[in-house]
């Protein structure tokens, strides 16, 4: 027997029957409510004994005083009836009051109040609002079964609404708890897996209209003792039921076990061993049981199902989620958007609509990285979403499409079949598939509300390709069937250089192939360059994104990544510059994130989205060259490392000095007393600057031995104990250069020194800042391995470095920490495109750089972390900046001021491409 949803005409039909039998009835209260009640439901599918309580005792909140609510269908809907012509408002009123008594998996979402003449209904899901409130006759109840299809376990709610997410997030936690308590009893974590998706599918069966409603809710409470002791063995006898058809069950005249639809071996069929339940396990599967599951989001909730497994993650429910509208940002610019212009551009043809649906047949989609679905189940949703809207537009063009004798699946042209997934894990992998099969009810849901014909659901006749492999590792031809509409995309693990251990370092090697010098490429490029090779096979054409750490456009990993992608005849299609991917609930963390979707259309427009901060909303840039590496409109360059500076107008800067010395040359403000009391040490104390003591303007200070004599060691009892100690900090080091560094008095490694003044240029500076803090330290002063240094005689490194046009290069192709920026020597230095300048023009920025100091001299109190506040830079300060700026700009060529960083930018590609043809 195979499951047949209800057909929403069928449905009105049965409405209409109801009608009429009861328009004369006399509608008492106490006689026949009840048995109204049941026919209505009935009209809804909902036939079972424990579907709906009758008569539930429950407390008044206002009064205290104890009563009976007529129905209550737990999670859904709580129904009070009255006699012939009495007042439903105050009956609603009543009912209100009995909810504040009902547990919170008990509490409704929906009031129907009736006479038996007349019904009112209240959502309780929405913000109260007049023009929410339904109310109409028994005689309209056939036009008014829509408004209530959520008694059959349709719901119209808006994905990704707070009240899908609430929903979700308490529906996780119920699993939650089932894991908990399998995994206390030492149940093995792969049969558990199994069980727990399995008991998912039922609990969202029974409330989702797969099966007469709350069927195993009443199989449990039936069929099971109190104290759990038989409930696992009863539930291994109900999923053996669900893999075999009805005519092949052992057991064929149990009535209750016959009354379950066959649903196949792709969730059911493993067998797996039975777990043990006691009182607690048991009243804990009823809980769940009463949830009204036909509310959670699959996408949501998948991500949610997958964290279950870790303590921590349980703890922090509701903070392990990808957002909808994140998903969004990669698959709308991918696919979606394109999509839904060619529907609105052939709204009146019905040939091109008809097309339109074929193509929509035979798109291919790949998740490399797709842990539990949520882009496949996102991508899967929306393209059934358009098909509908599809079907509609058809029969409003042609009225009799809507009476063909097709059947209902046959219309449905977007298949589960065409979504491929690829995960390393298992559990993910299942929960993946498992919550496809979700969405997909989901979709002929609304498939039979919309159009009015149903698509039969069980068994379950289709299903996502989820392979569990390691996707840098097997090959992906093997997984993905040839295809010219191939759409790969997804969001790969997030791992650096200094956290990818031995293992992912080996499968990026092999993914890129074992000549490919890796340097610092993040892991996730691996998966670029399986995409790359797939594509470069002839069976695959079509397009591809990933969600990618932002690292991937900064310092030498452009360069590196995007090369071979130009190279194989791929341009970008659309890209997100920086923002936060993150969780919307409190206290989620946020990863600095890009995506870049590529395509080899050369009539592609780009589209390029910014974010004015990371947590704001996208804003679309008209995009006038194209978009490079680095995410911006202009020339497509790819900036090198480079050992010496491009331009000859401007030397070499030199890193600072690295002690490796757990401290112990620093001397603090506290310590630097006490330091200079002691005069053998005091002799070797030189002022020491990292780029905190920079910017903010702090004291420190270090011992510098390089000219200590042997003797001084032994005199002096502060020296001696502190030479000691860096000789055995180095000795644990895991670097053997550290442990056989042999000079136990120096420095680890020694950058520039000078005894005239230099110029101090930060490693890491916020990214909010206008401008670099750049400044001149005194002679003798030793910068130590977070500062950059250089002998400036003229000024014209301090002004360059000052300059907008600098900061904004910087921006563009150099590193970050996190979010703040990172100045490198290689990259940004030494690359920045600086053209020929005559000797007037270097005047001219020097002078203005002058300005610049003599701006801040008016405030020497002051630190550079405070001048270059984000939020309240002195006037004078920006005027002598925008000075420089004028000077700076000019000699790029600039008639006039560029209008944003992005008009500066594409100056400044403009000058490397010309600085550095061959």
């Amino acid at each position: 027997m195979v499951q047949k949803p209800l057909v929403l005409s069928d449905i009105r039909s049965r409405a209409a029957t109801f009608a009429a039998e009861w328009r004369d009835a006399e509608g008492y209260e106490r006689g026949e409510a009840q048995e109204f009640v049941r026919g209505l439901l009935a009209v809804f599918g909902i036939s079972g004994r424990t579907a709906a309580v009758y008569e539930k005792r429950a407390e008044r909140a206002t009064t205290g005083q104890r009563g009976y609510i007529d129905a209550l269908i737990s999670g859904t809907a709580l129904i009070e009836m009255k006699s012939a012509g009495a007042d439903l408002v105050k009956a609603e009123a009543q009912a209100l009051d009995y909810i504040e008594s009902l547990s919170e998996n008990e509490r409704p979402d929906f009031i129907i109040t009736s006479d038996f003449r007349r019904f009112r209904m209240l959502d309780l899901t929405v913000e109260p609002d007049i023009d929410d409130l339904i109310e109409f006759t028994l005689d309209e109840l056939p036009s008014h079964v829509e408004d209530l299809m959520f008694l059959a376990g349709y719901r119209r709610t808006k994905f990704g609404s707070a009240e899908q997410e609430a929903a979700s997030i308490k529906a996780a936690q119920l699993m939650a708890g089932l894991y908990e308590h399998l995994e206390a009893t030492g149940y093995d974590e792969h049969q558990a897996s199994i069980f727990l998706v399995r008991t998912l599918f039922c609990l969202y069966a029974d409330d989702a209209g797969l099966w007469e409603r709350d069927l195993f809710s009443r199989y449990i409470e039936e069929r099971t003792s109190e104290d759990g002791s038989d409930l696992g063995a009863q539930l291994a006898t109900l999923y053996q039921a669900l893999n075999k058809p009805e005519d092949k069950r052992y057991g064929r005249d149990d009535d209750l076990l016959q009354a379950f639809p066959y649903v196949n071996g792709s969730v059911f069929g493993e067998a797996v061993d039975i777990p043990y339940f006691n009182r607690a396990a048991r009243d804990l599967l009823l809980q769940a049981a009463y949830f009204n599951w036909s509310s959670i989001s699959p996408a949501i909730f998948g991500s949610l199902f997958q964290a279950v497994k870790d303590k921590k993650a349980r703890r922090e429910l509701g903070e392990h989620y990808t957002t909808e509208t994140n998903i969004l940002k990669l698959i709308r610019p991918l696919f979606l958007d394109e999509l839904e212009e060619r529907f609105t551009k052939a709204r009146a043809k019905k040939n091109e609509l008809e097309k339109l649906l074929t193509h929509l047949g035979s798109l291919i989609f790949l998740d490399p990285a797709c842990g539990c679905g949520n882009f496949l189940i996102i991508a899967y949703r929306e393209l059934r979403a358009l098909e509908l809207r599809i079907h509609e537009r058809l029969q409003q063009l042609d009225p009799a499409r809507a009476q063909l004798s097709l059947e209902a699946e046959s219309r449905v042209h977007v298949k589960l079949s065409q979504f491929y997934g690829i995960e390393i894990e298992e559990w993910p992998a299942t929960i993946a598939r498992t919550a496809m099969f979700l969405m997909e009810h989901q979709a002929n849901q609304a498939v039979n509300l919309t159009l009015g014909y149903s698509v039969p659901m069980l068994p379950l006749q289709d299903s996502a390709r989820i392979t569990v492999a390691n996707a840098l590792q097997d090959d992906w031809q093997r997984i993905v069937p040839e295809t010219r509409s191939l759409f790969v995309m997804g969001n790969p693990p997030f791992l650096g250089d200094h956290t990818r251990g031995a293992d992912q370092l080996a499968d990026l090697q092999n993914a890129w192939g074992g000549n490919k010098v890796l340097s610092r490429m993040d892991y996730v490029t691996g998966w670029h360059a399986k995409t790359l090779a797939l594509f470069a096979n002839y069976r695959y054409a079509g397009q591809w994104a990933f969600v990618t750490t932002n690292s991937i456009t900064q310092g030498d990993q452009p360069a590196r990544l995007f090369q071979p992608i130009f190279e194989a005849g791929w341009k970008i299609k659309f890209a997100h510059q920086t923002f936060a991917w993150s969780s919307e609930a409190p206290g989620a963390a946020a990863v600095h994130c890009v995506i870049v979707g590529f395509t080899q259309d050369t009539k592609t427009s780009p589209r390029l989205f910014e974010y004015e901060s990371p947590k704001a909303d996208p804003h679309e840039l008209p995009v006038k060259i194209g978009i490079n590496a680095y995410l911006l409109d202009a020339r497509n360059i790819l900036v090198e490392k480079r050992s010496t500076p491009l331009s000859p107008l401007i030397p070499t800067v030199v890193k600072g000095s690295m002690a490796t010395d757990d401290g112990n040359f620093v001397i603090t403000p506290a310590e630097h007393t006490e330091v200079m009391a002691d005069p053998l040490a005091a002799k070797f104390v030189r002022p020491y600057m990292g780029s905190k003591e920079l910017i903010n303007g702090q004291k420190r200070w270090c011992l510098w031995l390089r000219d200590v004599d042997p003797t001084d060691l032994q005199r002096s009892t502060l020296l001696r104990d502190r030479v000691a100690a860096v000789r055995d900090f180095r000795a644990a080091s895991k670097a053997a250069s550290t442990r056989d560094y042999p000079h136990h008095h120096l420095f680890r490694q020694f950058g520039i020194m000078a005894d005239v003044p230099i110029v101090a240029i930060p490693e890491v500076s916020s990214e909010a800042r206008r401008y670099l803090p750049v400044a001149h330290l005194d002679p003798g002063t030793i910068i130590s391995n977070k500062v950059y240094g250089a002998i400036d005689e003229t000024g014209l490194v301090f002004a360059i470095a000052s300059s907008s046009a600098f900061i904004t290069w910087m921006k563009a192709v150099g590193g970050r920490m996190k979010s703040d920026l990172s100045f490198s020597s290689t990259i940004t230095w030494n690359n920045f495109p600086l053209p020929h300048l005559e000797i007037a023009q270097r005047d001219a920025i020097s002078a203005a750089g002058r300005g610049v100091l003599d701006a801040r001299a008016l405030h020497p109190e002051r630190s550079l972390a405070q001048h270059y506040s984000p939020l309240a830079m002195d006037p004078v300060l920006v005027k002598a900046h925008n000075t420089l700026d004028r000077v700076v700009d000019r000699a790029f060529g600039a008639t006039k001021a560029p209008r944003s960083n992005e008009d500066r930018a594409r100056i400044l590609f403009d000058h490397y491409a010309t600085m550095t043809a061959p």
